[in-house]
């Protein structure tokens, strides 16, 4: 196992970003490579993954299919979206989420590709969602 205190260190170093004194912005980027087969890895993963609040899935098959971004949207998501975005916002995301929800990776990327194409802001596109 993991001795519980070798994580400390590096989870408060990925918690500075909301620290900041006297305000200002840090941005930390992290990767993790997840399905590797290794417990050790999945229990790391999991003690870290709480420390963020965006998480950013990628998607091998939409990869190796050539459609870019290769993201897999349904299992991406901000945390606390509804400190960021005014009610109108959220609720048109909550439609679009609701719809893309019932497509897999693939679907739901081409879907969202198509839509954004058509429209000329990201307020268009989702004021389309309405429709």
């Amino acid at each position: 196992g993991v001795d519980a205190n070798a994580l400390h260190k590096p989870k408060r170093f990925f918690g500075a970003a909301r620290n900041i004194e006297d305000g200002g912005s840090l941005t930390i980027l992290a990767t993790a490579l997840t399905e590797t087969g290794s417990k050790m890895d999945e229990v790391i993963f999991e003690e870290f993954k709480g420390t963020g609040n965006m998480e950013l899935q990628l998607d091998r098959k939409l990869s190796n299919k050539r459609i870019f971004p290769a993201i897999d949207l349904t299992a991406s998501s901000t945390r606390r979206d509804d400190l960021l975005l005014d009610k109108e916002t959220l609720q048109r995301l909550w439609i679009l989420r609701n719809h893309l929800a019932d497509m897999n990776p693939q679907e739901a990327m081409e879907f969202l590709l198509t839509q954004v194409r058509g429209t000329k802001s990201n307020e268009e596109f989702l004021v389309s969602m309405n429709r």
